[in-house]
C-alpha cells in the first residue's frame, strides 16, 4: 500500500497525428544535437579560460571573426593588438608569435563553435517554420532559445570586454554569468526537448516530488555559477585540502572584506567555501530524494531516474574532490566542468519526466 498523498496512475500521452508525430522527433533530435554543441561549447570555453587564451582576441567581429588570419602580416597585427592589453604587459611581456598562436587557436574555436551553434540552430528553425512543422504553442519556445543564444553572445563579449582595459583576466562575475547563462540554455533546450517524447508518462509519486526534482535542477544552476566564480578568481588553486579548508573546519578570514557581501564574490577563500557548502547540499537533496523515492515508489521510472541522478552527483562530487587535491590540473578540471553538465542533464531529464508531455497536435 503506497502512503496517502501518492500519485499511482500512469498518465499516457494523448495520441496525434503520424505526421505531428514525426514532426516531432525531427524536432526533438536536432535539439538534442544543439544541446551537445552547447556542451561541448562549453567544455571549450573552460579550456579556454584553463589556457588563459579567452583574451587572445581583442575584437568582436561577429562576421569577420570567422576567418582566422592567413598570412603572417594578419597574425602579426593580432598579435600587435593583444601586446595593447595588460594580459600581455604584466603577465606574458616577451612571449614569442609561435605561443600566441596557441592561445589565439583556443579561443578562436571557442567563438567559431559558438557561431556553429547559432548557423546549427537558426537554419533548421527556419526550415521547419516554413515547412510548417512547427506547432503554433512550439514557435515561441524556439525563438526564445534563439534569443537566448543572441543575448548570449552578447555576454560573451561583455565578459571579454572587462579584461581588455584595466584587468590581466576576465571579470569573475561576467565569468560566472557567461557559464550560467550557457546552462540555462542547455536546461531549457533539454527540456523542451524530452517533452517532445510521445509515450506514457508516470507521475511523481507525490506532490513534492514535483518541487524537489525542480529545486535540484535550480540547485545545480547555482552551483555552476558558485563554480564560475571559483574559476574567475583561480579560487582552486589556493586552500587544495579536503574535508579540513585551511586546516579547519569553517576557515577563519571568511568575512575579511568590507562590506561583508564582498566575501561571496570576491574573496577566493569564501568563494571555495561556498561552493564546497553548495556541493554538500546538492548532494544531501539528490539522495535524500533518491531515497525517498525508492522508499515511496519502488521500481518505478521515478525511483530508478532519482537513483541515478544521485549516483551522478556523487561522481560529480568525487571528481571535485579529486580535482583540488591535484591542485587542478587541465584534464580533471574540464571532467569536473564537463560532470556538472551531466548532472545538469541528468537533473533536467528528472526533472521534465515528472509532467506531462506538451499540448496534443492538431490534426493532420
Amino acid at each position: 500500500m503506497r502512503p496517502a498523498g501518492t500519485m499511482t496512475s500512469i498518465t499516457h500521452a494523448t495520441a496525434i497525428s503520424p505526421r505531428a508525430a514525426d514532426n516531432r522527433r525531427a524536432i526533438r533530435v536536432w535539439l538534442y544535437v544543439i544541446a551537445a554543441m552547447v556542451m561541448a561549447l562549453v567544455i571549450v570555453g573552460g579550456a579556454t579560460r584553463l589556457t588563459e587564451s579567452g583574451l587572445s582576441i581583442t575584437e568582436w567581429k561577429p562576421i569577420h571573426g570567422v576567418v582566422p588570419p592567413l598570412s603572417e602580416a594578419e597574425w602579426q597585427e593580432e598579435f600587435d593588438l593583444y601586446r595593447q592589453i595588460p594580459q600581455y604587459q604584466q603577465i606574458n611581456r616577451g612571449m614569442a608569435l609561435s605561443d600566441f598562436k596557441t592561445i589565439y587557436w583556443w579561443e578562436w574555436s571557442h567563438r567559431f563553435l559558438a557561431r556553429s551553434v547559432g548557423i546549427a540552430f537558426a537554419l533548421p528553425l527556419l526550415f521547419f517554420w516554413l515547412t510548417g512543422r512547427i506547432e503554433p504553442w512550439l514557435k515561441p519556445r524556439l525563438v526564445g532559445l534563439l534569443a537566448l543564444g543572441g543575448l548570449q553572445g552578447a555576454i560573451g563579449w561583455w565578459m571579454v570586454a572587462s579584461g581588455l582595459v584595466e584587468r590581466t583576466d576576465v571579470s569573475q562575475y561576467r565569468l560566472a554569468v557567461h557559464l550560467t547563462m550557457a546552462c540555462f540554455i542547455l536546461t531549457a533546450t533539454l527540456w523542451i526537448a524530452r517533452g517532445l517524447v510521445n509515450r506514457p508518462t508516470e507521475p511523481a509519486p507525490t506532490q513534492s516530488s514535483y518541487l524537489v526534482g525542480f529545486l535540484i535542477v535550480a540547485m545545480v544552476l547555482v552551483q555552476i555559477y558558485l563554480g564560475g566564480l571559483v574559476a574567475g578568481l583561480n579560487a582552486g588553486l589556493s586552500y587544495n585540502t579536503w574535508p579540513l579548508m585551511d586546516g579547519q573546519v569553517i576557515p577563519a578570514n571568511l568575512l575579511a572584506m568590507s562590506p561583508t557581501w564582498r566575501n561571496f564574490f570576491e574573496n577566493p577563500m569564501t568563494v571555495q567555501f561556498v561552493h564546497r557548502l553548495g556541493a554538500y547540499a546538492l548532494l544531501t537533496v539528490a539522495i535524500g530524494h533518491a531515497i525517498a523515492a525508492r522508499r515511496i515508489a519502488s521500481g518505478s521510472r521515478h525511483a530508478r531516474g532519482a537513483t541515478w541522478l544521485a549516483a551522478a552527483v556523487l561522481a560529480q562530487a568525487a571528481i571535485g574532490i579529486t580535482t583540488l587535491l591535484l591542485h587542478v590540473p587541465i584534464d580533471a578540471a574540464l571532467m569536473h566542468q564537463a560532470g556538472a553538465l551531466v548532472v545538469l542533464a541528468g537533473a533536467v531529464f528528472h526533472a521534465r519526466g515528472l509532467f506531462g508531455r506538451y499540448p496534443v497536435a492538431s490534426p493532420a
